[in-house]
């Protein structure tokens, strides 16, 4: 059974009883906050390992909380909204969050998410440390480094860097990429996949200046320069 922490920040009572026991039931810990600060708070004290996170909250809105928690969090966000429109999730996903799921919500579905998200946060490996100029990938330690400073990614996009990494030189497809991070639910959707890769080539503009690490083969996908 998981022992994670999951936070929760939402200001339905009801949205936040139904995710109480259906995470409860799943064998998470709960965390509960139905504000923005309160949630802040709450993550800065209990250190949670994941967030789910509303948007329509009563004292800012949950794009800037994303932001503000990813401030100083590496944890997976998950956002969950009943404002379905792409833009929106496309600013959730510029802001820091890692998936986005649309009210009303299957409860299967939600914990699948969850425990993606943090299977992807946790991966163990015994996998290599890659040096691309001055790029360097340690997927052991998820770790990333550029010109030596290290640069913090989120779970997701680590996880999107690992696999371009372990494939370097390989054009990999739209679906090939969104179903190995995101999950086969995700197979279509690739305007989440552009937006993670415009984040993770902002991260890594200081090796991305000497070289282009991330290249583009426009409308079929992605690959890492070898």
């Amino acid at each position: 059974m998981p022992d994670e922490r999951i936070l929760v920040c939402d200001d339905d009572p009801q949205i936040r009883r139904a995710l109480s026991l259906i995470l409860r039931d799943a064998g998470y810990d709960v965390l509960i906050s139905s504000n923005a600060e309160q949630a802040l708070n709450r993550a800065a004290v209990a250190g949670p390992h994941l967030a789910i996170v509303d948007l329509l909250l009563p004292d800012e809105h949950g794009i800037e909380l994303c932001r503000r928690l990813r401030e100083w969090s590496e944890m997976p966000i998950l956002v969950l909204s009943a404002v379905g429109d792409e833009q929106t999730k496309i600013d959730a996903l510029h802001a820091g969050a890692d998936d986005y799921v649309t009210k009303p919500f299957a409860p299967g579905e939600l914990v699948a998410r969850v425990r993606a998200a943090l299977r992807r946060a946790g991966r163990e490996t015994s996998e290599p440390r890659v040096e691309v100029g001055p790029l360097v990938v340690d997927l052991a330690a998820h770790a990333v480094w550029v010109n030596g400073e290290e640069v913090h990614l989120t779970p997701t996009e680590f996880s999107l860097l690992r696999v371009l990494v372990l494939n370097r030189g390989l054009l990999l497809t739209h679906r090939q990429l969104l179903t190995e991070v995101w999950g086969p639910e995700y197979a279509d959707a690739t305007p989440v996949l552009r937006t993670h890769i415009a984040n993770l080539r902002a991260k890594l503009q200081g090796a991305e200046a000497e070289r282009r690490l991330i290249r583009t083969d426009s409308g079929i996908g992605y690959r890492f320069s070898a």
